[in-house]
């Protein structure tokens, strides 16, 4: 075991209860954490609540952009033990648990340019008789107390788009990390202490029970909620939120992507392969359903497959890694279940379709599983990319927008029409052309619809929904 935190609010007592952090890999301790219960959540908000509530304690533009700034630099400076802190308790591969790390540092980069680029709006005054002499304007106001609830797939990036926005913007932010990955929060939020926050406006906990965290989300006290994890739980609390608390949900999906009869195979497949395997398929917007024309849909599928079949399985904290675990063996056995159920069916399987280890589960790809079958209608979360066969590229997307999930989606071709058609026709929030689906840079819109969530992502968005517009209104004489 490496390292143990405890709570970090201020005025608490830590417990004796913990959780034992494990690596999904092989499944040893590599980290615990003192569990908190309903009096250390209800500290936890007192402190936030009065913090936001004296405003003589409330940290100027230029002094958080200063605590930004020192934040990054020691991230930087600990760029190596974030990336392989994140690959051994989450079991991405290094190589990609180093690309989170940079694209978290870069996130809290947009926090700093946010602050510089954002500001309020001026109202139209002057024209009509009751807005002569008057001149009115907004300006942007944090939004109070910020309660952030992370998922484990990316341990360390996901917590700095939900809490860095906050810190930006001037809002006490509770954060509290999944269960299965809470060291690279924990972790994170040391890191933001040590940049010079003042320890109430960040404060971390990781719950003894879903009760307890359920009675974090749902307090009166709380102004904004910000969750990203699964759509059964953060539907359900999102209809316990008290009144007026704000919030913004991050699911999941099951990403179609459309392809042209034909597409140049050599650009394709390298994308698809990295969008559907990418973090063992752990992904809201990863690739899962293919649709290919009935000319080629077999050769694609057969081409994938060789590909697939190439990536290097195993250890996380390998440099030779392309494919880690999935988080549990739990979730090994329900991916090797809807697999063996699609085949049985009757998809054909053109590779994998077995675990390798009880963590570990290979490359998977199905060719024309049925409509009804588990991989066609739920999200896999897993290494599992399907190829279905079209005839008529209508009937593809008819079927790609069947699923109550929508969020985003690609189409493949080098032909206008077809491209904008797909694009047009396609529920999602965003499709890319010749770009797989789990295509994202940090600063851009991100947003699951229907099923899939609620609100906009990225880092630019998430700090304009964690503020206000604060309208003044100024009258005078002097006014034209």
């Amino acid at each position: 075991m490496n390292i143990k935190y405890d709570p970090i609010i201020p005025g608490v007592v830590p417990r004796e209860q913990s959780t034992i952090v494990v690596s999904p890999f092989d499944n040893r301790p590599v980290g615990a954490v003192t569990t908190s219960d309903i009096t250390h959540v209800d500290k936890a908000l007192d402190n936030a609540h009065q913090l936001f509530n004296d405003r003589s304690k409330w940290l100027s533009v230029r002094e958080r952009i200063v605590i930004l700034k020192r934040l990054i630099l020691i991230m930087t400076e600990n760029f190596e033990s974030l990336s392989l802190n994140a690959a051994t308790e989450g079991g991405k591969p290094l190589r990609d648990s180093r690309i989170e790390v940079e694209r978290a540092i870069e996130s809290v980069g947009l926090c700093i340019d946010g602050l510089k680029e954002s500001g309020g709006t001026e109202i139209p005054m002057g024209i009509n008789e009751a807005s002569s002499g008057k001149i009115a304007f907004t300006t942007l106001s944090p939004i109070g107390v910020v309660v952030a609830v992370s998922a484990f797939n990316h341990p360390l990036n996901l917590i700095v788009h939900q809490v860095a926005p906050a810190i930006a913007v001037g809002c006490p932010v509770i954060v509290k990390p999944a269960g299965a990955t809470p060291l690279s929060c924990f972790s994170f939020v040391a890191m933001v202490h040590q940049a010079g926050l003042p320890e109430g406006w960040c404060q971390c906990l990781l719950t003894e029970n879903t009760d307890t965290a359920e009675k974090l989300v749902t307090d009166p006290r709380v102004d904004f909620f910000t969750f990203i994890g699964s759509a059964k739980i953060g539907w359900m609390l999102k209809s316990k939120l008290s009144a007026g608390t704000r919030c913004a949900l991050e699911h999941g999906g099951a990403a179609p992507v459309i392809l042209d009869k034909d597409v140049d195979f050599s650009d394709t497949i390298p994308k698809l392969v990295r969008g559907g395997f990418y973090h063992a398929g752990q992904v809201c917007v990863s690739v899962q359903r293919v649709y290919a024309h009935q000319s080629n849909a077999i050769d694609l599928a057969h081409d994938i497959a060789t590909a697939a079949d190439k990536l290097v399985v195993g250890d996380p904290c390998s440099e030779a890694t392309d494919v880690g675990p999935l988080i549990t063996s739990r979730e090994v056995d329900r991916v090797d279940q809807w697999v063996k159920s699609a085949v049985e069916q009757g998809a054909k399987l053109l590779c994998g379709g077995n675990k390798i280890s009880t963590s570990l589960y290979a490359p998977t790809v199905l060719l024309d599983p049925p409509d009804d079958c588990e991989v066609s209608q739920m999200e896999v979360f897993g290494p599992v990319v399907c190829v279905y066969s079209y005839s008529d590229v209508d009937d593809a997307i008819e079927k790609a927008n069947a699923l109550p999930f929508s969020f985003q989606a690609s189409v493949f071709s080098d032909k206008i029409d077809f491209s904008m058609k797909a694009y047009r026709k396609l529920n999602a929030s965003a499709v890319m052309v010749n770009e797989h689906t789990a295509f994202r840079v940090d600063w851009m819109p991100f947003a699951g619809l229907r099923e899939s969530g609620y609100g906009i992502g990225g880092v630019p968005h998430t700090m304009k929904d964690m503020q206000i517009e604060k309208m003044l209104v100024l009258s005078s004489n002097e006014i034209a």
